[in-house]
């Protein structure tokens, strides 16, 4: 089983990735819904951060990503990624230093918004999806700011859709439009892509996912990349 699909199975045996329907943010009324806040347990959290790290291991072994120096995880969701990304990479051998910021600027004590190591070198943005791309752009001024330089962006769930409403789509993503804004490579433990394959292969032992990826597939033919 590829890694990808091993961390949907994993995401509906958690109760993250849910199938109904459910109201986005720009209006939609999408099939599926993936919540990491649901990840929420020192197990859970702690399998999760494993994905996240061999992934990146993954695509810098295979040359697709430089080298990489250090983790930033955004705000609130982002904090909790990056520290366990960052301790499942120890647990690999490739001990890294991590941050995140504070959203609110602290004026005593140590003061300012970054908290962990200091930003430095190229550094990888870990967050859960990337909606509008809004979380992504801070995080580059914020890096940028620091003198250092951001790297690449690793995300649990490619959701693969355009930007828009419920009535008007536009011609990009939101992950090609990181892509495209900031320069930055996207890397993904799985993409909207690998969702209908593994439901597709899950169809057999457990009928009901036949009808969540029709309801998908369609949903993709609507406002899919």
């Amino acid at each position: 089983m590829s890694q990808s699909h091993e961390f949907i199975r994993f995401a509906v045996e958690t109760g993250v990735l849910k199938f109904g329907e459910f109201k986005t943010k720009a209006g939609r009324l999408s099939p599926y819904f993936f919540n990491a806040g649901l990840f929420n347990d020192g197990a859970s959290l702690g399998r999760l951060a494993g994905f996240y790290a061999d992934r990146m291991l993954e695509a810098e072994a295979a040359g697709a990503a430089l080298p990489f120096d250090m983790l930033y995880g955004p705000a609130y969701k982002g904090i909790a990624l990056a520290a366990s990304m960052a301790v499942a990479l120890a647990s690999r051998g490739r001990n890294m230093p991590f941050a995140f910021n504070r959203k609110e600027v602290k004026d005593h004590g140590e003061g300012g918004t970054v908290i962990g190591a200091p930003l430095a070198g190229r550094v990888v943005i870990v967050d859960d999806v990337i909606s509008a791309g809004t979380s992504v752009g801070q995080s580059v001024t914020l890096i940028e700011a620091h003198g250092a330089q951001p790297a690449a962006v690793v995300i649990a769930l490619d959701r693969m859709e355009r930007g828009g409403d419920a009535v008007h789509v536009t011609g990009t993503s939101a992950v090609e439009e990181v892509r495209e804004r900031y320069g930055l490579p996207v890397y993904a433990i799985a993409t909207l892509q690998d969702l209908l394959d593994c439901l597709e292969s899950m169809q057999h032992s457990e009928p009901a996912h036949a009808a969540h990826r029709a309801r998908i597939a369609d949903y993709r033919s609507r406002f899919g990349s």
